[in-house]
């Protein structure tokens, strides 16, 4: 479906996309990870040609990607942060409006436009404007102008920032049933448990490079950590600290407000080393919690970074 090749873009002295390549099959759900100023945004815009850069090549579709590209991108949605959606007409209005930038024949449109209303559920709203819409209700007419039309390729860029759970998952369960109807996805989000539900493959990337892709299971596999161990109620002392970290395959300690967690490699038996540890000692502690690697523990290993620096 995308095919990016040693893609470079520069803004005066600031590289912000350093000889990315990236390879996305069709019919995935394809997520795009990094932290603030990792080159995500670019990426994404230098994909749908809007802007120029200085070397490299992208393909969509099997057809090389420029500015006047229209017969690709048409078959492309897109839904960014930003809502954007025209605040002077109604739910009905906006989503008729952007089917009408693809399709103009009147009766498919107005088949596509109710297809697009049941979708997102917006059916008791469309006589409302956007104005009148909670958060939740707004990214769903966001997202019913950007896929209204039936691309072939969507891009979702942070959709379901500052909406409430029951909301998020109603996204997220539309995004799932729009790859089952033959999109492919590129997602992009700060939420890691959104990414680890819906993407089929991830690329994390920072400073305009991919550091790492593959699938949930391959990223996981490619860190140091095997699992994590939360202790809490647990009062620990500096020599306590010290003899935790030098249990065998323990490399990482963090102790806060009589909370101790512990990461550990890929070995058997870590909890109960550690458990017999603090029973030796006669430490009484709490609640034990006992974690395989998740998307989170990837992104910090990889990057260095939490996802929301």
């Amino acid at each position: 479906m995308i095919e990016i090749r040693n893609l470079v873009k520069r803004y005066g002295s600031l590289i912000a996309l350093d000889h990315l390549n990236l390879t996305i099959q069709e019919g995935e759900v394809f997520g795009l990870l990094g932290p603030n100023g990792s080159g995500k945004t670019t990426a994404i815009n230098c994909m749908l040609a809007l802007l120029k850069y200085d070397k490299g090549e992208i393909t969509i579709m099997g057809k090389p990607m420029r500015p006047d590209s229209y017969e690709v991108k048409k078959n492309i949605g897109v839904v960014m942060q930003n809502v954007a959606v025209f605040e002077q007409m109604t739910v009905r209005e906006n989503i008729d409006y952007f089917c009408g930038l693809y399709k103009r024949d009147k009766v498919e449109r107005k088949r596509l436009v109710e297809e697009a209303i049941e979708f997102v559920e917006l059916g008791n709203y469309t006589k409302m404007r956007p104005g009148k819409l909670s958060g939740g209700l707004l990214r769903r007419l966001n997202i019913a102008c950007g896929i209204v039309h039936r691309p072939r390729l969507i891009i979702l860029d942070e959709p379901t920032v500052a909406v409430d759970p029951q909301s998020r998952n109603k996204i997220l369960e539309g995004i799932l049933e729009l790859n089952r109807q033959g999109s492919t996805i590129i997602y992009t989000s700060h939420y890691m448990e959104e990414v680890e539900y819906i993407c089929s493959r991830i690329a994390i990337i920072d400073h305009g490079r991919v550091l790492a892709s593959g699938t949930k299971e391959e990223l996981k596999n490619m860190i140091k950590t095997g699992e994590t161990i939360t202790i809490e109620a647990i009062v620990l002392d500096q020599v306590h600290l010290r003899e935790i970290r030098s249990l065998p395959h323990v490399f990482d300690v963090s102790y806060e407000e009589q909370i101790l967690q512990i990461r550990c490699g890929k070995a058997k038996h870590n909890l109960v080393r550690v458990l017999n540890y603090l029973q030796g000692k006669d430490i009484v502690f709490g609640k034990v919690f006992s974690e395989l690697p998740t998307l989170n523990d990837v992104f910090l290993e990889i990057t260095g970074k939490a996802l929301r620096d």
